[in-house]
């Protein structure tokens, strides 16, 4: 009986001064979790315009003017699927696609190939690594200018530095930007100078591999291309489809260099005899030169659909070869 007081008393003494801490209602928290995505949406609200006024609202404009005639001046008048017959019946678009898919196919390749190998030189440690991998970069910086192209068409015309450089050999073919079978090579030349963007990337996938498993490939007695072959290629897979799929989406997308080096508005607007008439630069006389914006626009959701379809096939095929860090594709 006496130990009972001192007991009430300690019991009194370990509830808080202020009285017993009461949870937020659920009234309160909703409120919070109002106010909180307010604030969320008040900060996206920037990006959120420029996405509806900047891409969505285009995008949703293109694709009725795909069904119209439009010429930029007058009302579009609805005319259904006529843009897209003239489309598959014009030769000018079937070699245009012919030229695109030439580049693609060709020029991605040989950058990818440039960019892993700058990419395995630059991974062994070596004096100035620092200042090549900034030298080897930088083209990729500047090289989708205006300037630059302009620079390349001029390398490449007659009687210029690689004119020249030919000749020394006994080659005499002219600047291959006025020969509309040489002047897409002068495209690829100037996509494959790029190369330091995915180059860093597979930098970075080669710093991943673990070095155990070219010792262990060392003391089996595995030379370095089956080293390449059979450990490097798989550990670095991910980062090669990564790359594959980025710079086959950026080859479909070229405009600006071809548009320059093929010689700008006018007749040349895509080189001499259309030789470097590629997709977008055919899509931009249409739209811009001819005012046929409404079989532009057909053209441009053509392409959407083409890349759209080039990028699943991509990603059907990686179960195939991409190999990932638990095993599986």
């Amino acid at each position: 009986m006496t130990h009972a007081p001192a007991t009430e008393h300690l019991a009194k003494d370990s509830e808080p001064r202020h009285g017993p801490v009461k949870s937020p209602s659920p009234t309160a928290l909703a409120r919070r979790g109002r106010r909180e995505n307010l604030a969320g949406y008040l900060f996206m609200s920037p990006w959120i315009a420029g996405f509806l006024l900047l891409t969505a609202g285009p995008m949703v404009a293109s694709l009725y003017f795909a069904f119209t005639d439009y010429n930029l001046f007058d009302a579009p008048q609805w005319i259904g699927l006529d843009n897209f017959s003239e489309m598959f019946a014009d030769p000018r678009w079937r070699h245009s696609v012919q030229v695109t898919l030439w580049y693609v196919v060709v020029g991605t390749p040989i950058k990818l190939i440039a960019a892993l190998g700058v990419a395995l030189l630059l991974a062994q440690k070596r004096r100035g690594q620092a200042f090549y991998r900034a030298a080897f970069y930088a083209p990729s910086l500047i090289g989708a200018s205006v300037s630059v192209a302009i620079v390349w068409k001029a390398i490449f015309s007659d009687d210029a530095i690689v004119d020249r450089t030919q000749k020394i050999f006994g080659i005499d073919v002219g600047g291959w930007t006025g020969d509309p079978d040489m002047i897409i090579y002068s495209l690829v030349a100037l996509t494959v100078w790029q190369f330091g963007a995915p180059m860093v990337i597979f930098l970075a996938g080669l710093k991943q591999v673990p070095r155990e498993l070219y010792e262990a490939a060392d003391v089996d007695g595995a030379g370095k291309l089956r080293q390449f072959w059979n450990i490097t290629l798989p550990m670095i897979s991910p980062v090669l489809f990564f790359n594959v799929l980025l710079e086959t989406i950026h080859s479909f997308q070229i405009f600006s260099s071809a548009y320059i080096v093929g010689g700008g508005a006018g007749g040349n607007a895509c080189g001499p005899a259309d030789g470097s008439m590629v997709y977008t630069c055919y899509l931009y006389v249409q739209g811009f030169e001819n005012s046929r914006m409404g079989l532009a626009s057909a053209m441009a959701w053509m392409l959407l659909v083409a890349v759209a379809l080039v990028t699943a096939v991509l990603f059907w095929s990686q179960k195939r070869w991409v190999h990932y860090e638990e095993g599986g594709r």
